[in-house]
């Protein structure tokens, strides 16, 4: 099964484009979901991650407060190798085993959605990588109307490889900077290449 990695920069669209993949049946595994499963109420991730930073991240319900945890780790390195530590091994472990599944099931090609792709030097593990792509202002104006704080906006930004590099690197880029209808044209183009890609031995 050709393993396809999707990423880009945050507030590209990436999850967009993951989702109009899912309505042409081509399998997805998203690293963000998984993320959130490896971190929910009752799991051992959980546990682990406020033995490590404390119970102010907890919300009422006794969930993780993701926003909170983020606004505290993001431009602290440290902090964020510490988190990391925590929950990278359990993805990657819920990753292999949804990957295994697919394979199984006797899919030719399915797409991990990972927006840290290149940050975590993982693509020698694909057999492809697809960016998408935006202008860093279009990045800020989505964040924006998401109510995020131009300081938030900037340290988050600042702390991904730029968006140039992932393009250079890229097999396929998509380029999310335009209408709806411009995205679906380019979702198209994206779908041809994949069936070309899923045809190769």
């Amino acid at each position: 099964m050709k393993w396809i990695g999707l990423t880009g920069g945050i507030a590209c669209g990436k999850s967009t484009v993951s989702r109009m993949l899912r309505t042409h049946d081509i399998p997805v595994v998203d690293a963000d979901e998984i993320a959130k499963e490896v971190v929910k109420p009752g799991s051992a991730g959980l546990k682990s991650v406020i033995q490590e930073f404390g119970p102010e991240f907890l919300t009422a319900e006794g969930a993780l407060d993701r926003r909170k945890l983020g606004q505290k780790v993001f431009g602290h390195p440290e902090l964020l190798h510490k988190l990391e530590a925590i929950t990278h091994p359990l993805i990657r472990e819920e990753t292999r085993r949804r990957r295994r599944l697919y394979e199984d099931m006797g899919h030719k090609l399915a797409i991990y959605d990972i927006p840290l792709l290149f940050e975590t030097r993982a693509k020698d593990q694909f057999d492809g990588v697809i960016v998408v792509a935006c202008t860093k202002e279009q990045q800020k104006e989505r964040l924006r109307r998401q109510n995020w704080s131009e300081d938030e906006i900037e340290m988050r930004i600042a702390s991904q490889i730029p968006i140039q590099f992932k393009e250079q690197q890229a097999d396929f880029v998509l380029h999310n900077n335009r209408d709806e209808q411009h995205l679906l044209r380019e979702v198209d183009r994206l779908l041809k290449w994949l069936e070309e890609l899923k045809n190769q031995n």
